[in-house]
């Protein structure tokens, strides 16, 4: 990218400002100003409507102006409502998804990578890294867990799932004249 960022700077904070947000349930434009952003081409074609309808009467316009900031103050309140539901939806969204996990000391499991790269070497590497051992637990917030060489360190307990070690098979132990033997 070029340097001419900073050309296009206030075209996209004017986007930004001037459109919707669900959270607020209106613009940042109409939160500050209390009414929603015209195109220049909206105005020009209600300019003559808006001369006739105000008459300049200074009395009135301040009437006026006093409504405004009124109207402005509800729009606000109404932003801020609106966002403390938005707030409380994504929080009952988000504690649904939530899967509660217990684990025991001593119990061994793998801890989420969020730093993997997919493409090292031309393989994809697995997500998770393990097996740790589980050194102390708690509810809620960070568990303590140990790797093989016996550093020690905390995690929160979502980035964790448990390790289900390979099953040993029959055949495996068994030689393999012994196997070619059961088979026959």
């Amino acid at each position: 990218m070029g340097k001419g960022w900073k050309d296009k700077l206030p075209d996209a904070l004017w986007a930004y400002r001037t459109t919707y947000k669900t959270p607020i349930g209106m613009s940042p434009y109409q939160l500050v100003y209390g009414k929603t952003c015209h195109l220049p081409i909206e105005l020009e074609f209600r300019a003559h409507w808006a001369i006739e309808k105000w008459n300049m009467d200074l009395h009135l316009a301040s009437k006026n102006r006093q409504m405004q900031l009124s109207e402005l103050e509800e729009w606000r309140e109404k932003a801020y409502h609106n966002s403390k539901i938005y707030k409380e939806r994504t929080k009952r969204w988000h504690n649904k998804r939530i899967k509660h996990k217990e684990f025991n000391p001593r119990d061994n499991v793998l801890l989420f990578n969020s730093r993997v790269k997919l493409f090292k070497h031309g393989k994809l590497r697995s997500k998770w890294d393990g097996p740790y051992k589980v050194i102390n637990t708690s509810t809620h917030g960070p568990m303590t867990i140990q790797d093989d060489t016996g550093n020690t360190f905390k995690v929160h307990g979502q980035h964790l799932k448990v390790y289900l070690e390979p099953q040993i098979n029959m055949v495996e132990e068994l030689d393999v004249i012994e196997f070619l033997e059961i088979i026959h």
